[in-house]
Formats: C-alpha cells, structure tokens, sequence
C-alpha cells in the first residue's frame, strides 16, 4: 500500500530557510498564494508564518478555528501593546509591516468598554451616510474618473480607476476641502504603495488634524462633523485616529474589492452570459480572492493552547480569510447557495462596520463603468497581469484594458446638484485653481 508522503512546499517557498515558518511575502506567494494556504492546511487549523523577514506570527487558515478566534474576545485581545515581539524589539518599528500592525489608539486595536465606546461613535456616524447621496457621489466621482481617459481607449482599471474613486468618495463624505483632501490622498496611497510610508504617514495624520480643526469650528453634513458630535465625545487625538483608520482601512480593501471584481468580470465570461453579473461576481470574488487576504491581529492574553496549538501571550495571531473562504468545510455551505457566509468581512466584535456601504460604492462604480464603456476588456494577456506582494491584501499591481474611445460624460445633475459637503470645497477650487488629485475633481465640477 502507497504511503502518504509529506506536503510539498509551493514553488519558490522556502520556509525551510525560515525555521519552518512559511513566508508570506515576496513575489512568489503573491503570484500564487492558494498554492500556499493548500500547503499551510497541512499544519491543521493554523500555521507558521513570516509576514516580513523576522516578522513571525500564527495563522488561522481554518473556517471554524478563525470564528473562535474573531468572537472570543476573552481569550484574545486586540490591543497591539500586548504584541510581545514588538515590545521586545525582535520587531523594529521601521518593519514594513510595522504600520499596519502597531498600535494605534482607535477602535480596532482596543478592547472591552473602550472599544465599544470608540467603535459606537464610528458605526453610528457612518450609519447617518444616505444611501442616494452615496450613489450620486460614486457616480459624480466615477464619471469624473471615466472622462479623464475615456477618449483614449485605454487606461489601466487600477492606478486610474479602482485605487483613486474610494479616497474620493471618502474625501467627499468626510468633508475635506481642496488642499486637505489633495494630502489625504498622497497620505494612504503613500502608506499601502510603501512609497516613503513614513512621510505618507506623517502628511496624512497632519492633514486630519487640519481637518478635524477645521470642522471644530465650521461643523457641516458630513462624517467628521457627526463622529465630533457624537455622544462618545472623542478628543482631538481620538478623532485623529479614527478617521486616519476609517480612510485606510476603508480605502485600501475598497480598491481592491472593485479591483479584484473588475478582474473577474474582465477574465471569465460566463458572468456576461448568465446576466446579474456585478453581484455575482462581488459575492465569487470576496469568496475567493478577498481583498484582505490575512489580517485581523489578535493577541492571546495568556498561554494557552488553542485548536491543537501552544500559544504564549502577546503571540501574533492572524487569521486568513481567503484560507479560510477556499477551505473543504465552506464548501458545502457554499453550495448549498449560502453565498455570504464568506469571512472577507471577518467577523465577531471587529467584522467591518461599513460592508454595506463599501458594497454600495463598490457595485456602483463598477456598474457605472461598465455602462459607459461597455465594450472594455482586459488589453493583456490574464497570465502576465503582476499581483502587488505583501502579507496582508490581494491586490493587483495594474489592470491594462482597451475599449471603444468615447466623449466623456457630463450629468445635468452636477451642473444643478444639491448640497454636499464637498460643496464647499467646490467653491473654494473655483476661486483657486491647484494641481492636487483632489482638487482636480473639485474644479471640474464647477466647470
């Protein structure tokens, strides 16, 4: 009889020069990482990793163990002052994973009373966000996007589209005017490009703070103004921290929802052929290629042992939504036709407090896109398209295509519209023509 013989590493993996621990950065696991969670599944529930050099954590890769973990907030704890690496200095604080790992005094690294009192006044806030005015802003911002390269006949889906229009609409459902908003885009696209992340970050918390003063003293019909209002009654560091996390953490998986979507649509045909296709494809895509791939940090606050496992407190936990999405025990629920019941928004105490509106922009955009430019498809071949590396997103690097070039689009309704909060700010850009992306926008509405 054959014997079971040992799980080969996928190609290009060389966790037997990382003390067993499987990397999870560098271009071969970001070519192809289900190779990956395939080889870690071996371990049992979770895995050794690397998400950095040095940077050592355990991953969850199993459906059932990541919702013990997501809803124990007994056992596990949020709070990244426990990360017992880090405080130890195995981790330094230059470590590319550092920013988006180390603490920071908002509502997904705090736990108990303080995070419910932090994570209220966040849900609350954007619970206020209506849900047309959402529509008309993605759509006011997707034309605009659309006619910046609609008569060339090409552009790439990523850098022009995917990765611009969330930073603008939640520039505009924030409030922020022209040269506020013109540095809050340079701030998160700098962070997640690790483009002089330092600096990025350093422009982009300064330009909140700007923000938040700003609204101190003219309060409008937006996020900022109604989370300062809020009856949590968050100082001005508080404020701080949660709109720099509702930005990136808001942004970053937004981009690549309408990015890994628009790659779908674009490389299977059968979405085009069976009709209801920008739904069909979100749910397949947040099943199988989520825009988060591994994240949700949790610190055990004792040692213990967990699915099998020896934990020490202040050990790195993370859980792999796309392990866990893809894995044999989702399968049958998959389909039996529960088609949400996908971890791409994680879930327990921390699951995303913005699924729907992020939905809303996400279907909207690319309805409007698709509308506009109905002939667009993929300009290159599907297999030399280059996935962004890293631990922590999926996310593509560019997405070329060509279409049939067409004139621009210009809604009555931005010649008439009503009051927004980037209203405003439009006034301001009308006075002052500038170069920022934001600001950009801002005059051309006016025009």
């Amino acid at each position: 009889m054959d014997q079971p013989t040992a799980p080969v590493p996928p190609p290009g993996c060389p966790a037997h020069h990382t003390g067993g621990r499987v990397p999870l950065h560098g271009p071969e696991f970001a070519a192809d990482p289900q190779a990956y969670y395939t080889y870690l599944r071996h371990y049992g529930p979770t895995a050794p990793v690397e998400l950095a050099p040095g940077v050592e954590a355990t991953l969850v890769t199993d459906y059932a163990t990541a919702l013990q973990l997501l809803q124990d907030s007994a056992s596990f704890r949020k709070d990244a002052r426990r990360w017992r690496d880090f405080n130890d200095g195995k981790v330094p604080p230059d470590s590319p994973v550092a920013p988006l790992l180390a603490y920071r005094p908002n509502c997904m690294f705090s736990d108990g009373a303080e995070h419910l009192r932090l994570r209220q006044a966040v849900t609350d806030s954007m619970a206020r966000v209506d849900s047309r005015r959402l529509s008309q802003s993605t759509e006011r911002i997707s034309d605009y996007l659309i006619s910046q390269f609609s008569a060339r006949g090409s552009t790439d889906l990523l850098g022009d589209y995917a990765k611009q229009l969330p930073l603008f609409v939640f520039n505009e459902l924030f409030g922020c005017p022209a040269d506020i908003g013109d540095r809050v885009l340079f701030g998160i696209s700098g962070m997640f490009d690790g483009i002089n992340a330092e600096k990025a970050t350093e422009v982009l918390f300064r330009a909140v703070g700007e923000l938040i003063a700003l609204k101190r003293n003219r309060p409008g019909d937006d996020v900022t103004s109604w989370l300062m209002q809020h009856q949590a009654k968050l100082t001005d560091e508080e404020m701080t921290h949660q709109l720099a996390l509702l930005l990136g953490a808001g942004a970053e998986p937004l981009r690549n929802l309408i990015g890994n979507t628009l790659h779908r649509l674009l490389t299977h045909d059968r979405y085009a052929n069976e009709g209801g296709l920008i739904e069909e494809a979100m749910d397949d895509t947040l099943w199988e290629n989520p825009p988060m791939s591994n994240y949700a940090p949790h610190y055990p606050v004792a040692d213990m042992e967990f699915a099998g496992q020896k934990l020490d407190a202040g050990d790195l936990m993370l859980v792999s939504f796309a392990a866990a999405n893809t894995g044999p025990a989702l399968s049958a629920a998959r389909q039996a036709g529960s088609n949400r019941a996908h971890l791409a928004w994680s879930a327990g105490p921390h699951a995303c407090p913005s699924k729907e509106p992020a939905r809303h922009i996400a279907v909207t955009a690319i309805e409007n896109l698709l509308n506009q430019l109905p002939d667009i498809e993929l300009a290159v071949p599907e297999d030399s398209l280059a996935w962004r590396p890293g631990p922590f997103n999926r996310a593509l690097a560019t997405l070329p295509a060509r279409f049939t070039p067409v004139q621009p689009v210009r809604r009555a309704t931005q010649q008439s519209r009503v009051e927004t909060p980037a209203s405003e700010a439009a006034d301001t850009a009308r006075r002052t023509e500038r170069s920022g992306l934001w600001s950009q926008f801002l005059n051309w509405l006016t025009r």
